[in-house]
């Protein structure tokens, strides 16, 4: 499919008037916003960023522009195993981006630089999660290159954008983001892109360990499954595609992904557009993360580099989880209450401009309510504005992200739905074991007696041995599925 977007790159140029010297683009910023609001499957964009500065800044032009300052890049190794490589597990290394590509390109002067001692056969580099606004901090004319407002988000530029710089095999393990949705830019270089739909969620095995808010990460590898260990994998309904330079990718809300790099050196951004749908997933994660810090901290208070994603700076406390949990919650029921007054008088709706598009945008402790009520209201976008497009013009300029037969076959799957099915719904059938008291007097019962002493006499037994471990209790306790309905319940009791 995306072969066909590249070779009928010049007769699409010529049905937007472009090749007479009219740089027409297929779709105005109004109609692609709302092309993007309706979307609830994957699509690629051709034909939108051709006069975009940005197309330039392949590596070899960001090392000279970023003149001499040291990044750090996540070392993974090449090989094929059936375990996800967590960030957890990667080493990293701080460089300049002449010293990556020096070493990327088997430059003898890499051998005593910071790559020495990862052999660029045998290992990945990858600079990921650049924040531009932070890099560029010094140069902010850099910001202009990015002109997202093409795509009807006003004001929106470099400045809420990530880089991402890497080597052939660098990737990111399967995940899905709690907020927002997302839209990527391929600059040098192709990456191919493993996606699946939210309603896969079960299939797809989710975890919170590693730890990282708005992450949450699958146990598959979804390149190589070990499908004795995940069997529901088949069930998985892969869509498989390879973006090339010049092509921008749409990632709708809670899809999953998979993203590798495919040649010697690639190039990418991308901007998460914020949604009305977060001020709920924030308190979502709000729960999330005060169950998890506690949890594995009170496992092993020394080790948290075991659990904590690097990109979260510290475990915090949980007081400070419940303040957090305290303003999502408000803010959640401030952006209510503002929705009603806004549906009863439309006059009042607020606009919220230059929102911004960091992936893990925290709900912060000292936040004011006031300052959280519009944080993803994303430039005045309703729900019924998004429904007034009632076809998606797919064609040249617009293609679908369809899975590969030959994927579809490997998983099992038949028709590929694309619509966002409900967590719940999509799993009628799977119930969570209740554990049955019957009564306080139960819990110091001769059976429970017994069951201590055995645990006393077996205390010294290594944990690693135990059938049921802490992560798999944060598994169930922390899965999606239940944290929506923890969430939902806390809510309607605050609402009281």
């Amino acid at each position: 499919m995306l072969g066909y977007c590249h070779s009928v790159g010049r007769s699409a140029l010529r049905v937007a008037g472009m090749e007479s010297g009219e740089a027409v683009k297929p779709f105005t910023p109004e109609k692609a916003k709302e092309i993007v609001m309706s979307l609830q499957q994957p699509a690629i964009f051709c034909n939108m960023v051709f006069d975009w500065p940005v197309l330039h800044w392949n590596a070899k032009y960001l090392s000279e522009a970023l003149d001499g300052k040291t990044i750090q890049f996540r070392m993974g190794i090449k090989k094929k195993d059936t375990a996800p490589q967590f960030e957890t597990k990667c080493s990293y290394v701080e460089a300049t981006l002449e010293e990556f590509l020096a070493w990327s390109g088997g430059q003898p002067t890499c051998f005593s630089g910071p790559f020495s001692f990862y052999d660029s056969s045998k290992y990945w580099a990858y600079a990921d999660y650049k924040y531009i606004a932070r890099l560029f901090e010094d140069k902010r004319e850099k910001f202009k290159d990015i002109i997202w407002s093409d795509f009807g988000f006003s004001g929106r530029n470099g400045k809420e954008s990530t880089l991402w710089i890497g080597s052939a095999g660098a990737n990111t393990p399967c995940h899905l983001d709690s907020y927002g949705c997302n839209l990527v830019l391929q600059i040098q270089g192709r990456k191919r892109w493993h996606l699946f739909p939210p309603g896969d969620t079960t299939f797809l095995y989710p975890t919170r360990i590693p730890y990282e808010e708005s992450s949450i990460f699958s146990k598959v590898n979804v390149v190589n499954p070990d499908l004795k260990l995940f069997p529901m994998f088949r069930k998985a309904h892969a869509h498989v595609i390879t973006l090339n330079p010049g092509q921008v990718l749409f990632v709708p809300r809670h899809w999953w992904h998979y993203v590798e790099s495919v040649d010697p050196i690639t190039v990418s951004i991308n901007s998460w557009i914020e949604l009305d749908a977060d001020h709920r997933a924030r308190v979502e994660e709000a729960i999330t993360r005060t169950l998890v810090c506690a949890i594995k901290s009170a496992e092993n208070p020394s080790h948290v580099a075991a659990w904590l994603n690097p990109t979260e700076v510290e475990a915090t406390s949980h007081e400070t989880n419940l303040q957090y949990l305290n303003k999502a919650t408000s803010a959640y029921l401030d952006y209510q209450k503002a929705t009603v007054s806004e549906d009863r008088d439309p006059s009042t709706r607020d606009i919220e401009k230059g929102a911004s598009s960091s992936k893990r945008r925290k709900m912060q402790v000292n936040t004011k309510p006031e300052d959280c009520k519009s944080l993803t209201h994303e430039a005045g976008l309703t729900v019924v504005k998004a429904q007034k497009l009632q076809k998606i013009p797919f064609g040249v300029h617009l293609l679908p992200v369809l899975p590969q037969p030959q994927e579809a076959s490997m998983v099992g799957a038949g028709a590929v739905e694309s619509d966002f099915r409900d967590l719940l719904s999509e799993n009628e059938g799977r119930h969570f074991g209740k554990l049955r008291c019957t009564g306080k007097q139960s819990v110091m019962n001769s059976d429970y007696e017994t069951l201590a002493d055995q645990t006393e006499s077996d205390s010294t037994a290594n944990s690693s041995q135990m059938a049921i471990s802490t992560n798999d209790l944060l598994d169930c306790l922390v899965n999606p599925e239940v944290i929506s309905l923890v969430a939902g319940l806390l809510l309607e009791r605050e609402e009281v």
